[in-house]
């Protein structure tokens, strides 16, 4: 037991190597428990190569004591774990942190003050910001929401008590995301959870709820080696990519790995790129042997290639190309004139257009076939010739989108596609914005897509899709411009795209023509 800044005992595991020498210590802490995969994937296996491994369940959580609050302690109790350490006749003075997605929150709560003991994080899928896991955009992240309150309940009591809460909420999903209001329909799969409700309804950036809660700032002026980890379909990747921005930025010494991995798959499928990428960096800096050590600072998976590609910097030099929408769905390289109406489609909250794949904390992340979801009335899709010549896209993606609507209330959700030469439409990144239009004006707004690294084969197609939500991923926009938490009463709306909004890609050159990526030879 390890007392917390408070006093309440925090319950601790040690794991060692058993032989004799001074070994450096590695802290990992935890509100899902000490238990599975936490005591064989970093107790055992970084103890079997030379370190301490200190796992620790945070305040309230896997029998420690106190009450969990999300976010709130975790730099006071970090530091007061230090402090104990200190104490240890087998701490060397020599620590590290490793861990995923909220065991990454709390290595970035340590840094916010780092201790002079602090040499070396790896952050694997990992969290700085809950106000942008819960919202963005505008929309609250509806699912992902649930699924977190799932873990941070269930996780930390062990393996059956969690599998019966992801089983209720399974079964209940349905009739917890079409509730009418949403605040509290979650309690019928997960009981009673205080702040599942408070981060609901809670939708302003700069509320005083959200007080603190964003770690941004330590990466500001971090000098610590920190190694970051994520995937193209990780829940979490942008936040991984600012964190990398704001080290590169503050001229700390930093790594990207990014892999063809979701949330959870990157520590499933991708255990072994991940274990190899956090060991070689943890060793570089504790150990003094950077033998394991890549030659480039990013390590990206390229999607469509399948292949690992070493870059300079994150995202690489590279121009920007533009795609336009245009009549008969087409997607062309041909700038249009002044806006005038495209095309119009309905969206009906009572009917919300399904969500399909990309990263969710769920079930079915990552690339599907978005086939059937393309053949809905309310889902515009714009399409290019085959492609001539294979075209690269790697970084940041975005569409700049002129609309109109008949209520001024609505969001717009825009996904990139790869089409091969089957028909087959897979989704490669998106993003979701809310639209706040007076009556039928028109209004530019741009979606944010994430990035990608990805190459278009020739003979495919690339793909602009386009539509009113993508529920239950997000929550439904009701039309009514009540908070998606405590809307009742539902409003259909209907959309027009103009001409003149345009996909833009990253370093990715004409078909046919030269394609970009890391060389930066894109048009502009």
């Amino acid at each position: 037991m390890v007392p917390a800044a408070d006093g309440s005992p925090l319950r601790t595991d040690h794991y060692f190597p058993r032989t004799q020498g001074d070994f450096p210590t590695l802290l990992v802490r935890s509100p899902y428990g000490r238990g599975l995969p936490w005591s064989p994937m970093y107790g055992v296996l970084f103890a079997e190569q030379g370190f301490h491994v200190v796992i620790q369940s945070c305040r309230g959580t896997g029998g420690s004591g106190g009450r969990f609050d999300l976010w709130r302690n975790e730099a006071a109790d970090g530091l007061a774990t230090v402090s104990w350490l200190r104490e240890q006749p087998w701490f060397t003075g020599t620590l590290g942190t490793v861990g995923p997605s909220y065991l990454g929150y709390v290595q970035w709560a340590l840094a916010l003050d780092p201790p002079p003991e602090l040499k070396a994080m790896v952050v694997q899928v990992g969290l700085h910001d809950p106000y942008a896991l819960f919202h963005a955009g505008g929309a609250l992240h509806l699912e992902n929401a649930l699924v977190v309150g799932a873990g941070m309940t269930y996780q930390h009591q062990g393996v059956l008590p969690f599998t019966r809460a992801v089983l209720r909420l399974q079964r209940r999903l349905r009739e917890i995301t079409t509730a009418r209001p949403l605040r509290g329909a979650h309690v019928s799969a997960l009981g009673e959870v205080p702040w599942l409700d408070d981060v609901m309804t809670h939708p302003d950036a700069g509320d005083p709820y959200w007080h603190g809660a964003s770690l941004a700032g330590a990466a500001e002026r971090l000098d610590i080696p920190t190694a970051l980890i994520t995937g193209w379909h990780d829940a979490l990747a942008d936040q991984t990519f600012e964190q990398y921005g704001r080290l590169r930025r503050a001229g700390c010494e930093t790594s990207l790995l990014v892999g063809p991995w979701t949330h959870t798959s990157a520590l499933q499928q991708g255990w072994p790129e991940v274990f190899s990428e956090s060991l070689a960096w943890l060793r570089a800096h504790l150990c003094d042997d950077p033998a394991g050590l890549r030659p480039t600072p990013v390590r990206v998976h390229v999607g469509g290639e399948g292949t690992w590609r070493d870059l300079d910097d994150w995202p690489p030099a590279s121009g920007m190309t533009a795609w336009f929408p245009a009549a008969n769905g087409a997607l062309t390289r041909q700038t249009p004139g002044e806006p005038t109406p495209l095309t119009t489609f309905r969206y009906d909250p009572a009917d919300p257009t399904p969500s399909l794949g990309g990263p969710v904390l769920s079930r079915g992340a990552g690339p599907r076939d978005n086939k059937a979801l393309e053949a809905r009335d309310d889902v515009l899709t714009f399409t290019s010739a085959p492609l001539a010549g294979p075209v690269d896209v790697l970084g940041p993606v975005s569409a700049r989108l002129r609309l109109s609507t008949d209520t001024g209330c609505a969001d717009v959700f825009a996904r990139l596609c790869d089409v091969d030469a089957q028909g087959r439409s897979f989704n490669v990144c998106d993003g979701l914005t809310a639209l706040r239009t007076t009556g039928q004006s028109l209004s530019e707004v741009t979606v944010p897509m994430s990035s990608t690294a990805h190459r278009f084969a020739a003979g495919h197609r690339i793909r602009l899709q386009i539509s009113g939500g993508a529920h239950p991923r997000f929550a439904r926009n009701p039309g009514t411009g009540e908070p998606a938490a405590d809307a009742t009463g539902l409003t259909p709306v209907h959309i027009t795209l103009h001409t003149g909004s345009a996909l833009t890609l990253p370093g990715a050159a004409e078909a046919g023509g030269t394609s970009g990526g890391s060389s930066g030879g894109a048009e502009r």
